[in-house]
């Protein structure tokens, strides 16, 4: 036993001589998403996607995931680019547009066929809608604005 005796005062020893650990501190809550950053996944998009007549040439409702956008919580325009939930190589577009977050769904002027948002010449009360046929360079932008009390057409840039 004498043995085992030195063992145990040895393996004493070397735990005595080691850094006790601490507790693991605790871990905060991660931080909450910025409210006025813009989310392209936010739910407001879905259900205003479904609220949307049909697409006329498919007759298919529209893909509540966005292909471009700058949706905000915060802006007083802000927009996202739908494509019909079509298996069509060339899909038909539409531009679904928000103020203060919240869907616009009357009262807006056509914007179907934008593909694409020129975030250069959109500001937090206009927003500028790209369509681009796929020719480099004949890209067409027109801006909308909320103008306090609905949305305008400002015209192309």
């Amino acid at each position: 036993m004498v043995g085992h005796t030195a063992a145990w005062q040895r393996v004493a020893t070397v735990a005595a001589a080691l850094p006790a650990t601490k507790p693991a501190a605790p871990t905060s809550a991660p931080p909450e998403a910025d409210p006025c950053a813009v989310n392209l996944a936010a739910p407001e998009i879905a259900k205003a996607v479904s609220e949307l007549p049909r697409d006329p040439r498919s007759n298919q409702a529209w893909s509540p995931e966005p292909i471009a956008g700058n949706y905000n919580e915060c802006a007083q325009l802000s927009a996202v680019i739908v494509r019909a939930n079509t298996n069509s190589e060339n899909p038909n577009t539409r531009a679904v547009l928000f103020h203060l977050g919240k869907f616009i769904p009357t009262g807006v002027p056509d914007t179907y066929g934008f593909n694409g948002i020129d975030k250069t010449a959109t500001t937090g009360d206009t927003v500028a809608l790209q369509y681009s046929g796929g020719f480099h360079g004949l890209a067409s932008t027109v801006k909308f604005r909320w103008n306090g009390g609905g949305v305008e057409l400002m015209g192309n840039v």
